[in-house]
């Protein structure tokens, strides 16, 4: 590992930090120091993921008295290495922290009120739950990681002797304890039993580095890591004889969908509602070689790398069968069972630690979070993609640790005992958040037309609802710039819906980003007009192409990947008025547009008992693509109206937009007891208003 300070980037930082007046004289430089090394540290992944370890600095500052006062400036709760700014290290008065170190014992909760009752800033974050460690050491600097190497050391049964052997008495060292205020005095004591230690090895835990400077401490972290590197390097065996895996396997997107059903939770208290999970796909040589492995039920097993990635990713990953090409229905079936066995190993787990802490604790949904598929790679769940892709980023880490535990000795984890007491520890959990979920989290919705006036603001709708959103359209250019425009995970896709193999290619796509699809907005579609009898054949046929036949094969493709997944769906079109209220001149595109209708009514009644749902919109006088400035001008002179009044011609006398069809939409997708439905949205049209 090399050391990334460059003095130039340095000093930027302090002059920057400085001119934007985050601080001044001294505070600003320690400060601006101690954002640079921070994510330095943070933006390697063989350091540092997702929230994962703190950094801090001792410095002096101003309080809101005007009073300068000793503090300690430590990474916050929510904030990211990789990404830090000053608001991120809130300070707290240091004096007040040292002397807790007085004290025999100290609850959690006494711990997070003092040391919130001594912020500078009152609307600062939560300090680090590991704050009174950096301060009971006396050095400026401290930095804290969980890298790779170290804990492919430590992780293993004789992990204290391979250290000594690396560090000797450079490295003060520590068993594992839970983190807090009894992990603060050990490390404590551990220094002044020898004060020339350059840092801490905490084992199955991580690593702390100090100094007198940024640098210095930054890079005892970079040269510490190096060691453990170096040492990882020699005498290395082979390992994970490979399993006999398949001749051919099955391909992510058959395998990813089958995983997603399988892992996903029944709502016992809301009939037809399922909590879903996106899956994030990885794959390369080296995770090939771990899960096709011979022993994988044994390294696999073990526990976690290092308990903080607990929460995101349980104790133990779900290893499935290797999926076989051609036999998908004994891989579905094997999945099921598998997961089963998961779940009950895990509500086992649950039920003896909590009789062990006396009952008090509520279990956490028992579904995995990393999946191991041999022959294919892994899979991250999460009820976001972000989430998911933070499970596979900690899988693919820890695959990493314990191949590297494995090719130098023997990969051993915590206990159950242990790793109990950090997933369901209150201060862990808060980690997450207590924000509510949205009605649409975890759910992937795939919007056709969605470059266009009402298909972008239908994805909009649903993001805005939670969901992952795919837009689909014609133009691949419009779709991605109305995806950036939705921001997040939103993606756009070029799908043709005349061409059957161009939708099943867009749908291919929604499965590799997100691992399936619950709802779909069938919303292609554009008009032709001319009189019933005298318009050409070829034009009729092209209308139905688009009108009609884009529709079924959209809902076709939705409807193989609903199925594979189990959990129902929903399948909503865009019908228009002019499938129940016919205009003049408008039949190339009203009557596709009723044979959409009733295959609407066709779906709701054909899938229904697979719990998936298939609804319309009935809309009308929408500015869009089909109703652009232009027509809406010759409309409007044509009837003798001003343009206004044209657009406002409905019973309530209001014009009707594309966010309020989007709206309509996204209530029939929430509305989990109504199929076959068609919901009128036209401002009111007696003539084309349903029974």
């Amino acid at each position: 590992m090399k050391s990334a300070w460059v003095d130039r980037d340095a000093q930027t930082a302090v002059d920057r930090y400085a001119a934007a007046g985050v601080a001044r004289d001294g505070f600003a430089q320690d400060l601006a120091l101690r954002v640079y090394t921070t994510r330095l540290l943070g933006q390697d992944p063989k350091l540092v993921l997702h929230g994962g370890g703190n950094t801090s600095v001792k410095t002096r500052v101003i309080d809101l008295n005007g009073d300068e006062t000793d503090v300690l400036c430590v990474k916050g709760s929510g904030w990211d290495m990789g990404t830090i700014e000053p608001p991120g290290l809130p300070a707290v008065r240091l004096d007040a922290l040292k002397r807790l170190r007085e004290r025999a014992a100290l609850t959690d909760e006494d711990m997070v009120r003092l040391q919130r009752a001594n912020l500078i800033d009152p609307a600062a974050p939560n300090p680090s739950v590991e704050t009174l460690l950096h301060a009971f050491l006396p050095h400026k600097f401290v930095d804290h990681t969980h890298s790779t190497a170290v804990l492919s050391l430590t992780d293993q049964p004789d992990g204290e002797a391979l250290c000594a052997d690396v560090y000797g008495t450079r490295m003060g060292y520590l068993p594992y304890i839970m983190p807090g205020f009894a992990l603060a005095k050990a490390a404590a004591e551990a220094f002044a039993r020898d004060p020339k230690v350059e840092g801490l090895i905490l084992h199955r835990h991580g690593i702390f580095t100090f100094g007198a400077d940024a640098r210095e401490s930054y890079e005892r972290m970079i040269e510490h890591v190096t060691l453990a590197e170096q040492r990882l390097a020699r005498g290395r065996k082979a390992v994970f004889a490979s399993a006999q895996m398949p001749q051919h396997v099955a391909s992510r997107t058959q395998v990813a969908p089958i995983i997603r059903g399988a892992c996903s939770l029944r709502d016992e208290k809301n009939e037809g509602a399922w909590k879903r999970f996106i899956v994030e796909f990885r794959t390369n040589d080296t995770i090939l070689n771990f899960v096709n492995g011979a022993e994988l039920a044994r390294y696999s097993q073990a526990g976690v790398v290092t308990p903080d990635h607990t929460i995101r990713t349980k104790n133990w990953p779900l290893i499935v069968a290797a999926p076989e090409a051609g036999k998908v229905g004994d891989f579905k079936a094997a999945v099921a069972a598998a997961v089963e066995s998961f779940v009950g190993k895990y509500r086992a787990y649950f039920a003896a630690n909590n009789a062990r802490v006396g009952g008090i604790k509520k279990s956490l949904d028992p579904m995995p979070r990393v999946v191991l598929v041999p022959g294919l790679g892994l899979y991250g769940l999460g009820r976001s993609l972000k989430d998911a892709r933070v499970a596979a980023d900690l899988a693919e880490a820890a695959i990493e640790t314990i191949t590297d535990a494995e090719a130098t000795g023997r990969y051993q984890a915590l206990d159950d005992a242990n790793l109990f007491d950090m997933e369901y520890w209150s201060l862990e959990q808060a980690k997450l958040g207590a924000t509510a979920e949205r009605p649409l989290a975890g759910q992937i919705v795939a919007i056709t037309g969605a470059g266009g006036t009402i298909g972008a603001a239908t994805a909009k709708a649903f993001a805005a609802g939670g969901a992952e959103v795919a837009l689909l359209d014609l133009d691949e250019d419009a779709a991605r710039e109305k995806a950036k425009a939705i921001g997040g995970s939103a993606i756009g896709i070029g799908c043709d819906v005349t061409d059957a193999g161009s939708v099943c290619a867009a749908f291919d796509q929604v499965v590799q980003a997100f691992g399936g699809v619950d709802i779909v907005v069938s919303n292609a579609g554009a008009a032709w007009q001319g009189r019933i009898g005298e318009v050409d054949e070829a034009v009729l046929r092209e209308s139905f192409e688009l009108n009609f036949y884009g529709h079924q094969r959209v809902a076709q493709a939705a409807t193989k990947i609903m199925l594979a997944q189990g959990t129902g769906g929903c399948l909503l079109f865009n019908v228009s008025k002019q499938a129940v209220n016919p205009g003049p001149n408008f039949g190339p595109y009203g009557l596709p547009k009723a044979a959409t209708l009733l295959l609407v009514r066709q779906y709701a009644l054909d899938y229904g008992a697979e719990g998936i749902r298939a609804n319309a919109v009935n809309a009308d006088r929408i500015r869009s693509g089909l109703l652009n400035d232009a027509f809406i001008a010759e409309r409007s002179k044509a009837r003798g109206l001003s343009e206004k009044d044209y657009m406002s011609g409905n019973l309530l006398q209001r014009e009707v937009t594309a966010e309020d069809v989007a709206q309509a939409f996204l209530a029939q997708a929430l509305a989990l007891k109504t199929t076959a439905d068609v919901t009128t949205v036209d401002g009111g049209n007696i003539a084309a208003a349903l029974r």
